[in-house]
Parts: C-alpha cells; sequence; structure tokens
C-alpha cells in the first residue's frame, strides 16, 4: 500500500520545485503571445499573463506520466498477473483531465460561449463513464433510514446514476470557474478541497474500499503540490492569472477522483461553498435576472477596497420566476434591493448586487481589500470543509448503518 504513495509523494515535492522555477519564464512568453489580462481591481493596469493554469496542469500530467509504472511494478517485476483494470482506469483518469486542460486553454484563447463550457466537461468525462462502466457497472444506492419504509434498503438507478456522475464533472468543473475573480480565490477553494480530499483518502486507507482513496492519492498529491505553487504567483498582489484552464482541469481531477474512487457523494460535501454560490446565482445563471457578462466586485481607487458590484434593470423586465427569486432573497435579506420610479416613462427601476457569494460576503462585511476578501472567503471554505467531516462521521451514523 504506503510504496507508491511515498514515491508519489517523492514526484509531487519534484513537481513542486519544478512548477515554482518555471512559471516566472513562461510569463513573458504569455504576454508576448497576447495570453495577458489586466487587474480591474488594481489602480495599475499591468498586463498580467492569462491562463498560467495550462503550466501546473502540464507539470501535473508529465508527473503521473512518470509515475504510471510504480502502482504496477510489483507485476511487471515478479511476472504477476496484470492488473488491467486498475491500468485502464488510469489512463482514462489522465485522458479526461489531458482533454479538460486542452479545453479549458481552448476556452481561455477563443473565449467560448456558455452552451459550450456545459457541453466540453460532459465530453470529457465519457472516457470515465466507460471504464465505470465497464470495470464496476454499480449504480445502486444505500437508502437513508427514514425512507427505507417507502423505497427500501438499497434502489438501483441504473441510466440515471450515469447521468449523474455526467453532471457532477459538469459541476465540478464550472463550480470553481463561477466562484473566481479575486486574486488567489480560483486556486485557494481548489488547494483545500484537495488537502480535504486527501485528508479523507488517508482515514479511509484502512476501510474495505483502500485501493480506491489510494488511487485518489495518486491524482491528489501531485495536484496538491502544483496548486500551491500556483497560489504562490497567484496570491494578492497577483502576479499572474490562472485562466479558465486551471478551474476546468481541477474540477475535471476532483470529478475524476470523485468517480473511481466510490465517493462522489463526499466530494460534493467539499463543495458546500461552490453549491451555495451556484443556488444563489442561479436567477443570473439562468437570465431570471438580468446578468451581467462580468460579475466582479466592483473597485474603489479612493479607499483601495472592493465593493459589491450592482445590476440594474426594468422591474416590468422580470418574468413570474425572476419576481419569486428576487422575493424571496428580498424576504431572506440575501441580497441589497433598491427601487426607484420615474415620471418619464412611468417604469420602475433597480438595483441590485449581483448574485455570486463574493458579492454577498461584501455586502454583510462591507467594502473590503482584496486580500482580506479572499481570506474571508478561503476561511469559509476551511469551515464548510469540517462540517464537512461531521456530516460524513459522525452525522452519517443517523441515517446509514456504519
Amino acid at each position: 500500500m504506503w510504496f507508491p504513495i511515498v514515491v508519489n509523494t517523492s514526484v509531487s515535492v519534484v513537481s513542486y520545485l519544478v512548477t515554482v522555477r518555471l512559471i516566472p519564464r513562461f510569463k513573458d512568453m504569455f504576454i508576448k503571445a497576447n495570453l495577458f489580462g489586466i487587474d480591474m481591481s488594481k489602480s495599475r493596469k499591468e498586463k498580467i499573463p492569462e491562463a498560467i493554469g495550462v503550466v501546473t496542469g502540464c507539470i501535473f500530467l508529465i508527473a503521473l506520466f512518470f509515475f504510471i509504472p510504480v502502482p504496477f511494478s510489483h507485476s511487471i517485476f515478479e511476472n504477476a498477473d496484470f492488473p488491467h483494470d486498475e491500468f485502464v482506469e488510469m489512463v482514462s483518469a489522465l485522458l479526461s483531465i489531458c482533454c479538460m486542460l486542452l479545453l479549458g486553454f481552448a476556452d481561455d484563447v477563443l473565449d467560448l460561449r456558455w452552451r459550450h463550457k456545459l457541453l466540453l466537461p460532459t465530453i470529457a468525462s465519457l472516457p470515465l463513464l466507460m471504464v465505470y462502466y465497464v470495470n464496476f457497472n454499480s449504480t445502486t444506492i444505500i437508502v437513508p433510514k427514514p425512507f427505507r419504509q417507502w423505497f427500501g434498503f438499497s434502489v438501483d438507478l441504473g441510466i440515471l446514476y450515469y447521468l449523474y456522475m455526467g453532471m457532477l464533472a459538469v459541476f465540478c468543473t464550472n463550480a470553481i470557474n463561477i466562484l473566481a475573480g479575486i486574486n488567489g480565490l480560483e486556486v485557494g477553494q481548489s488547494v483545500i478541497i484537495a488537502a480535504s480530499i486527501i485528508v479523507f483518502n488517508f482515514i479511509e486507507l484502512g476501510g474495505d474500499l483502500w485501493k480506491a482513496h489510494q488511487f485518489s492519492l495518486y491524482f491528489m498529491l501531485p495536484y496538491l503540490a502544483t496548486s500551491i505553487a500556483l497560489l504562490q504567483y497567484n496570491w494578492y498582489p497577483s502576479r499572474v492569472f490562472v485562466g479558465d484552464t486551471f478551474c476546468y482541469f481541477s474540477g475535471m481531477t476532483f470529478a475524476v477522483v470523485g468517480i473511481l474512487g466510490h465517493f462522489s457523494k463526499t466530494m460534493l460535501l467539499f463543495f458546500i461553498p461552490q453549491v451555495i454560490n451556484f443556488i444563489y446565482s442561479v436567477p443570473q445563471l439562468f437570465h431570471l435576472v438580468p446578468c451581467p457578462r462580468h460579475r466582479l466586485p466592483s473597485y474603489n481607487v479612493r479607499t483601495d477596497k472592493l465593493e459589491a458590484s450592482v445590476t440594474k434593470f426594468k422591474l416590468s423586465d422580470l418574468n413570474t420566476l425572476g419576481k419569486l427569486s428576487m422575493q424571496t432573497f428580498r424576504v431572506l435579506h440575501l441580497v441589497r434591493w433598491k427601487e426607484e420610479d420615474t415620471k418619464s416613462d412611468k417604469e420602475t427601476y433597480v438595483e441590485c448586487n449581483n448574485l455570486t457569494l463574493i458579492n454577498f460576503v461584501l455586502i454583510w462585511n462591507g467594502p473590503t481589500h482584496e486580500a482580506t476578501l479572499t481570506s474571508i472567503l478561503l476561511i469559509i471554505q476551511v469551515l464548510c470543509s469540517i462540517l464537512a467531516f461531521s456530516i460524513r462521521y459522525p452525522l452519517a451514523s443517523l441515517f446509514y448503518d456504519v
């Protein structure tokens, strides 16, 4: 059990050192290739290299390519039965991650539409789902205790389970992407999620599914190492931008270990802030409420602080679902809502904060320095990981036979 993990840890340390040295060397190359952005939350408008996530993604893949023979060294050198199913799992996982890294970089270069961003993770997850079908094809779930009198002890979901796993890949890749926009947040939340998964894997190594969690560690350890290296350059004040490349690559890596490691439901527990952000954003994501192209916080040059950004629209522009959702948010005090009647066209105009967790924190905390805001959001991520472990272990016995 431990030999491949020790080797993988060593490979991860080397990956960290290589990433730390390579990122500065690639910065000028990206700017020359017109892959750069301007930090809208700074008074200095200098060019910052964009899509640097492709560098960490490539180092991650190279590290795992070198690592591939290690878990199978016993079978290779002792002429034992070769575990073809485990080998196919690893190769298909790398294929899905590699596809998502390529598609994420294409998004950064070509600025794809949202419908493509939903379609691409689905396509990239197909090799993963095929391997799951061939090796496992387990689509049965255990029913929580309170519902067993109606549904029995277990339910076979069939094709619905594959639909759920495909949607998990889509959610993971996009959830990090929509909770983003300030220095260090995308990489910071990913580092915390990866660290949480690693802790969970080590706890579960003593259980019956230890091989699945060992498989997860093969991916999470080098991912964490390269991401920590990237965070050093992406933290405030950011010297590089990670781009959609990193968000998609990260999301697919999490989806891969969640699906093939057989802990997809626990994986979602580590995404509690992202789930909350998604639910809060639904009215704008589905255009029930007008949604600007960018929902980043507004930067106040005078105070050097970030403030909640707003969207303005006519009240009459909202359909029934839009009015219902916003009324619910207003009753729960989840939005800052201002109405203004005009005499000229007899219309009611509304000013409402953009519906993201970042802007929500700014509503309740007031104008906040960018580094402080990132720290608050990452503290929320850590607290939610602690909550996830509480749900997974002490509270799970209330619903399952554990």
